[in-house]
Parts: structure tokens; C-alpha cells; sequence
């Protein structure tokens, strides 16, 4: 169950689609949200002169603080209880330190791409976040659209399986249709994954489709939840990965970087 929902404020244009996503879950679960701001301004005033101007206009501190009297005034009209933290200091320590009394955290996950100039930066942060236990997370598109189907990308892993199932459990779109798709398997295998899976969706009363594609999953998930008109992508990755190495795997990391709709991310 849903209850306390964390929302990152980025200021960024995802910024109001992690609002409006966080609000609705809010409503339907009569649940409450914290909202953290994320940008990290210290880091705002050593940005190089090279950066471009719409980038600084967008991290300025009244961009902030236009996003934060946003998110108010939706918890008002909506008449949910909200608190927002402000950065002290990291605000990832910060983000870190509230997911732990939260169920679930919704942010615009490619505003971190959008902002860090360093290519292992962003990979820093998104591993911290999650080897942190800030999971689950559902990171938000620029456009808002409303969740009836779900592809969920399955690898029968125990990770891509806790994504799954805790999808499943805290039923975030409680109408959602599933498709339930494996990649890089033989045709007997995925028979056996895609039934397994799908049989244990099915007994929460979820509707399921299943499909197996022999491609690799960085290359085609992308084009195929285009072509199945999924709403949302839920996916796992590895732990251990993140722990040893710091990094995000570079499917999950090509999916974040180039996704045009929300993602559900679990470890």
C-alpha cells in the first residue's frame, strides 16, 4: 500500500509531470507527499561559462522556488498533506535520508542527465541513490499520459524479479494491462519465464500478455514499448553492478538516458 510519497523538485521540465503523477497517487491512496528540492545549487555558481544560457535560467533559485509553490498549490487543491524539505548541503543526502520513511520516490530521473557536466557523475548519482535503498522509484517523461499498460521486461533475475513483483504489490495504476516481455532467450526458456511471471501477476488479478524476442533488450525495449503503446516501463537492474562498480549497467542507463515515458525502477 501506498501511503508516503517522496517527489523530487528539479525545476526541471519533467518537474511537473513528477507533481502531477505524485498527486494522483496521493488521491487514490489517500497517502501524503514530501517533496525535496534536487537541484544542488552550490554547484549551479561553478558551472563553466560554456553551459548555455537556458540551462543557468532553468537552475536559477526562482525557478526553484516557482516549482515548490506549484507543488503546494496542487497538494492544496487536491487536499492532500504535503511537507517540502528544502537542500542543505547534497540534496541527495537529503533524498537519501527521507526514502527511508517513504514507499515509494517520484522525480523526473533524466534532469540529471540534463544538468551534470561530468559523463560518470550522473552514473554516481543514480547508483548512490539506489545502492542507498532509495527504490522503488518512478522516474517521469516530460509529458504527462494516464498508466493503462505496463510492459515490464523480465529477464527471470532476482532483480528484474523483485522489480516486478514490487510492482505488482504496491499497485501504484490499479487498472493497468500488463505485457510481460523477455529478450535474449531461447524459446523454451521464455516459455517457461513468461508463464511463471505471468501466472504470479494473474493471481493479484492483473490482465497479462506475454512475449519472448530473441534481440537484446538495449537495443529493442524501447522501440517495442513504443509499439505496444505502453504507458510505463518497469525494470530492474543488477545490485551488484552499482555496489562493486558504481555505475549503472548500460542497458539501464541507455533506457534512462533516451526513454520518452515514465520508468519503474526497482533493485
Amino acid at each position: 500500500m501506498i501511503k508516503r510519497i517522496l517527489v523530487g523538485l528539479g525545476g526541471t521540465p519533467y518537474t511537473p509531470i513528477a507533481i502531477k503523477h505524485a498527486v494522483g497517487l496521493a488521491k487514490r491512496y489517500e497517502g501524503c507527499l514530501t517533496a525535496v528540492t534536487i537541484v544542488g545549487r552550490e554547484r549551479v555558481v561553478g558551472l563553466p561559462e560554456t553551459v548555455g544560457e537556458g540551462v543557468r535560467l532553468r537552475i536559477t533559485q526562482d525557478k526553484i522556488e516557482e516549482t515548490v509553490a506549484e507543488f503546494e498549490s496542487a497538494c492544496s487543491a487536491a487536499g492532500i498533506k504535503y511537507a517540502v524539505k528544502r537542500e542543505r548541503g547534497n540534496p541527495f543526502d537529503i533524498f537519501i535520508s527521507a526514502a527511508r520513511y517513504h514507499d515509494i520516490m517520484v522525480f523526473g530521473l533524466r534532469s540529471i542527465f540534463e544538468y551534470d557536466i561530468s559523463i560518470e557523475e550522473p552514473r554516481n548519482a543514480l547508483a548512490r541513490l539506489v545502492s542507498a535503498g532509495v527504490r522503488p522509484l518512478i522516474a517521469v517523461s516530460d509529458k504527462f499520459q494516464p498508466i493503462q499498460k505496463a510492459l515490464i521486461a523480465y529477464s527471470g533475475s532476482m532483480e528484474s524479479a523483485k522489480a516486478m513483483k514490487r510492482f505488482i504489490q504496491l499497485c501504484p495504476w490499479p487498472n493497468v494491462s500488463l505485457k510481460i516481455v523477455t529478450f535474449e532467450r531461447s524459446e523454451e526458456e521464455a516459455r517457461q519465464l513468461l508463464y511463471d511471471a505471468a501466472e504470479y501477476c494473474r493471481e493479484h488479478g492483473f490482465t497479462v500478455e506475454t512475449e519472448s524476442n530473441p534481440g537484446s533488450p538495449k537495443t529493442l525495449l524501447l522501440p517495442l514499448a513504443t509499439l505496444r503503446q505502453a504507458d510505463v516501463i518497469v525494470m530492474g537492474n543488477s545490485v551488484r553492478s552499482l555496489l562493486v562498480r558504481r555505475i549503472l549497467g548500460d542497458t539501464a542507463l541507455h533506457i534512462i538516458r533516451n526513454a520518452d515515458r515514465p520508468l519503474f525502477l526497482c533493485q
